[in-house]
Parts: structure tokens; C-alpha cells; sequence
């Protein structure tokens, strides 16, 4: 569990909630608009459909997993673990690191050790794990493309439902129907704040959280991959640790070093 993105809901949701509850003195049904629902959530929906191809829209709910639940192993875990293996293999040879391949929990790291003791070049190493790198980049951009279309259209659609609301009540204004008129009031109002909330308070905070989550997992990656690259070439262990430390603030990195 993402206890940030946890965190982040709880106080998102305890606000608005405690705002409704005031505004409305306990009578949170004023703030439901069935048009409104249908024109933001519905015009949102459309707009991925017509935007995204399916395939990516089937992958949506690993894209809020991702959110959610990050099992990512972290920089300094990814530096140990390595730096643990380029010991060995400095002592007993990279042939002994097969055994370890099979605990490693992370596919990129695995696959990376297992060409490396299968006797690939590094040339074809590095060749074949930058195209897993770039290959997991248009993967993660599919997710934060997703939440940025309803970010972008969601308030657009609460616009519309605005406009058809304030339409509604001018062409009541004949009839003096204070019922009516107050009803398609309503619904433009309720419109922009459904696009407001799902755009802000939603989609916004989701696809950031995707965008940094990648941009972690990248650099990730590159450190794995000058580890993998290290052990390959018999680096002495200190070596290849100063190598992956370098993708860490200086902070980590001191204390890194100091319990090495």
C-alpha cells in the first residue's frame, strides 16, 4: 500500500465531505445532478474511448494499482542487493551467482544477471535491457496519458453541462417557473464542480503520482543495469557500488557507504 496516496485520499475526501455536510446543513442529496454525472463522467469516459486504443483502456486498473500499491523495490534496497552479488561473483565467479538469479524478485534484474552468466557481451546486454527500459516508458506513458485526457476534458464537459443548464433556465424565464429555473441552475453549477473535483482532485493527483513513480523506476533500471554491467566486467565491489550510488542524493549515498 502507497500510505502517501492513502493519506492523500483521507484528507481529500474528509475535506470535501466536511465542506458538503456544512454547505448543505446534512443534506448532501442537493449536490447530486444526474445530468451532470452524465454529461462529466460520461464525456470523460467518450473521451478516452475516442482517444486511447483498447488495449491500453483494458490496462486502466493496473494503472490505478500502480497508484495504490507500489512493490517497487527502492534505490538503496536495489544497491545492497547488487552490491551483495557483486561480492560473490568477485569470490567465486559469476557462474555462482545462479542460484541467487532465482530469489531475485525483480524480472529486469534477473534477466539482466542471467545473460550476464550466460556469457552475452555487454554490448548485447545493455542493447537488449535499454529496450526493456524503453519499451516500460511507453507502457507508463499509456497510464499517465489516460488520467491526463480526463483531466483535460472533465472540466471541459462540466462546461458544457453548464451551458445546457443556464440554456435550460433562460428559456424558462417566460413561464416564471422559479422551480424550474432553479433546478437547470443547479445543474450548471453541479456540472463545473464534478469537472473541478475529478480533474483536481482525481485524475490530476493520479496521473502525477504514475508520472514520478516511472521516472523512479527508470532510474531504477539504469542502476541495475551499470550494476549488471559492473559485475560482468569483474569490477572490484566497491567500484560497482560507487557506480549505482551515483543515481542517489549524496545524503543516501554517504550512509550507503558508511554501513558497506
Amino acid at each position: 500500500m502507497d500510505v502517501a496516496s492513502l493519506i492523500g485520499l483521507l484528507i481529500c475526501g474528509s475535506c470535501l465531505g466536511f465542506v458538503l455536510f456544512e454547505a448543505s446543513h446534512g443534506h448532501l442529496a442537493m449536490f447530486y445532478s444526474q445530468e451532470g454525472v452524465l454529461m462529466v463522467i460520461g464525456g470523460s469516459i467518450s473521451v478516452v474511448f475516442m482517444a486511447m486504443p483498447l488495449d491500453k483502456l483494458k490496462a486502466v486498473p493496473g494503472y490505478v494499482k500502480r497508484f495504490m500499491f507500489h512493490k517497487g523495490l527502492s534505490s538503496v534496497e536495489v544497491i545492497r542487493q547488487v552490491a551483495k552479488l557483486s561480492e560473490k561473483a568477485r569470490c567465486e565467479g559469476i557462474l555462482a551467482l545462479e542460484n541467487d538469479i532465482k530469489s531475485i524478485n525483480d524480472r529486469f534484474l534477473s534477466a539482466g544477471l542471467r545473460m550476464a552468466v550466460d556469457g552475452q557481451t555487454p554490448e548485447s546486454i545493455e542493447a537488449t535491457l535499454r529496450m526493456e527500459i524503453m519499451a516500460m516508458q511507453e507502457r507508463h506513458k499509456a497510464g499517465k496519458k489516460f488520467f491526463d485526457l480526463i483531466k483535460l476534458y472533465g472540466p471541459g464537459y462540466g462546461l458544457v453541462g453548464t451551458l445546457v443548464g443556464q440554456v435550460g433556465m433562460f428559456g424558462n424565464l417566460a413561464s416564471g417557473d422559479i422551480g424550474k429555473m432553479g433546478h437547470m441552475l443547479a445543474i450548471a453549477v453541479v456540472a463545473t464542480m464534478y469537472g473541478a473535483i475529478v480533474a483536481n482532485a482525481i485524475a490530476g493527483p493520479i496521473g502525477d503520482k504514475l508520472a514520478l513513480r516511472s521516472s523512479e523506476e527508470i532510474v531504477t533500471r539504469e542502476m541495475m543495469l551499470q550494476g549488471i554491467l559492473s559485475i560482468q566486467a569483474g569490477d572490484n565491489p566497491r567500484l560497482t557500488l560507487d557506480k549505482m550510488a551515483a543515481f542517489i542524493p549524496f545524503p543516501s549515498r554517504e550512509k550507503l557507504k558508511a554501513a558497506a
